[in-house]
């Protein structure tokens, strides 16, 4: 690392801190509504924004590069499909959750259902969270800031010894501002990292073509459209990691579960301002994940061109970068990086010790606990999750290749379960809770029984959705068998102003048909039949979430609760 690498990388992480703190200085911290979700004053900009550098970090930048140098353009699908589940955020699920005025989605499992499944559901959470995602996020972190920068050759340090002081300081940093900002603060540093993000992850693959184009864009450009062009091709084959049946189906759902039900980030858009602020702000996420292909794909199929023959697939990113980008510009991106993992790790553990504090501690440990009390124990815990992350984050080096899909099968034990019981919470009202426990349970070990157990040749995306299908199937039969008393019916809390934004329809609609753009456009690539089975998937895909949108929205409309 030269000066101006180490001079650009502590110049943009210090303005990222500073301003962080001058935004945040005079904010309430102190009380629940201050800490956890930000007093409720988030706008649609910093809303998007959060939700972004919350969804990127190094598993993406690292993680899905690696897969298109192996694989080719087919794995955006991750990121792409991405506009379904947030369209669905923004005119389903989000109108449901501020009518509620909840703080968590396990409160308003509690309301739905009752406190065991909450309960259930906060264990799941917060394994998950500490186990298998913080860490994750850490080790990758660590990794490519090691690839970017040669920290180990710079210290003289072990590439394991090297892992663990950076694993180290990036949990420190990161809890320090979960833990003494709350979520403010990580909002507020979210934009800033955003627009850094923004303008470094476009850089990487112009800087790439015309590495590939002997200093010509244009020439770049031609080479990588006309040399090995079906690496272009969107459409994912049946031995690729995503294929376009999985992608539209299994994928789906696990998509919706992130941006629907996962609390590191659907809590972002619970601190709205109001309902129209959320929804412009979900929205917006889903038009900015269309720039996701070039920033996230393009440079690992780039990368394959460039540099064929790496020994380890999720070392194109860093190389890439490092090979093509100035001196300075490296330094500037490696803070951009930095930043981008601190956001993921806050987020998600503010996100944590917001479920253990509003759940667990407040359900069963201290059911009167006041506000002041309620942020401190969260900020303990978070303190205590941190530590166990750090811990466990070294031991990743030991999980097997392709760390992305990995942590997606991972992941999968619990993700598509919850979002069973949400989906049929909301449209099947007679529903009890001893339905839910039961389909919690059931999707839980069917899915690790088929995918880890008996090792079925069928991809885990795939299982995934025939585990909704049979937690729905089996839901349906005991709410017809021993339905509810009374049917379970949303009021209005006055949390916030529930008026939708006027143009959340037309902009929805303008969402699902970039989606269905940019798929095609890139189907050619692999040939016109491909083009044409993405039309005839995106148009289906157009009518089942346009049919469970609208008659969502028509839905939500205050009503008393009925006792």
């Amino acid at each position: 690392m030269n000066s101006l690498q180490i001079f650009s990388f502590v110049f943009f992480t210090c303005l990222v801190a500073i301003v962080t703190w001058w935004k945040v200085r005079k904010n309430d911290t102190h009380t629940r509504q201050g800490y956890f979700l930000a007093g409720r004053s988030l706008k649609a900009p910093i809303i998007a924004a959060s939700l972004m550098l919350t969804n990127l970090s190094t598993e993406q930048l690292v993680g899905l590069s690696g897969q298109a140098y192996k694989f080719g353009m087919s794995v955006m699908a991750w990121e792409v499909i991405s506009a379904i589940p947030l369209v669905l955020l923004a005119l389903v699920f989000l109108p449901r959750y501020l009518q509620r005025g909840i703080i968590t989605i396990p409160d308003f499992i509690e309301e739905r259902y009752d406190k065991t499944t909450r309960i259930m559901v906060d264990c799941c959470f917060l394994i998950a969270t500490g186990v298998c995602f913080l860490p994750i996020v850490l080790y990758s972190g660590s990794l490519a800031l090691n690839s970017l920068f040669h920290f180990s050759d710079l210290t003289g340090l072990s590439q394991g010894s090297a892992t663990i002081v950076m694993v180290i300081s990036l949990g420190v940093i990161g809890t320090l501002y979960a833990v003494i900002g709350g979520l403010r603060a990580i909002a507020v540093a979210d934009v800033v990292n955003g627009i850094g993000l923004v303008i470094g992850g476009l850089m990487v693959p112009f800087f790439g073509l015309m590495a590939l184009g002997s200093g010509s864009f244009i020439a770049g450009l031609n080479k990588l459209t006309v040399d090995h062009a079906e690496r272009l091709n969107s459409i994912g084959g049946a031995h690729d990691p995503v294929p376009i049946g999985a992608a539209l189906t299994g994928l789906v759902l696990v998509n919706t579960f992130y941006w629907c039900t996962n609390q590191g980030i659907v809590q972002r858009t619970l601190a709205a301002k109001n309902l129209a602020e959320g929804q412009k702000g979900a929205l917006l996420t889903a038009l900015l994940k269309m720039l996701d292909p070039i920033i996230l794909v393009l440079p690992g199929v780039i990368a394959w061109h460039l540099y064929q023959g790496l020994p380890k697939a999720d070392m194109a990113y860093p190389v890439l970068v490092n090979q093509i980008l100035p001196a300075p510009l490296v330094g500037f991106f490696g803070a951009v990086l930095f930043g981008a993992i601190i956001s993921v790790f806050n987020g998600f553990l503010n996100s944590a010790s917001t479920l253990f504090s509003m759940g667990i501690y407040s359900r069963i440990i201290n059911p009167g606990a006041t506000s002041r009390k309620q942020v401190l124990v969260g900020r303990y815990f978070a303190l205590i999750l941190a530590l166990v992350s750090v811990v466990v984050a070294p031991g990743i080096a030991n999980a097997p290749e392709g760390l992305y899909s990995w942590m997606k099968q991972l992941n999968g034990v619990y993700n598509v379960p919850l979002v069973t019981i949400i989906i049929m919470g909301f449209f099947f009202p007679r529903i009890p809770a001893m339905a839910a426990k039961l389909a919690l349970l059931l999707g839980i070990v069917s899915y690790i029984l088929i995918n880890y157990v008996f090792h079925f040749p069928i991809h885990f995306l795939y299982v995934l959705a025939i585990t909704f299908c049979l937690n729905a199937l089996v839901m349906l039969i005991i709410g017809k068998i021993a339905p509810r008393a009374t049917p379970f019916v949303f009021h209005d809390s006055l949390a916030v102003d529930m008026s939708p934004w006027r143009s959340v329809k037309v902009a929805s609609a303008g969402v699902i048909a970039a989606m269905i753009f940019i798929y095609a456009f890139l189907a050619r690539f692999g040939g016109w039949n491909s083009a044409w089975l993405c039309w005839i998937a995106g148009i289906t895909v157009i009518g089942i979430a346009g049919w469970l949108a609208f008659a969502g929205v028509k839905k939500n409309k205050p009503k008393e609760e009925i006792a």
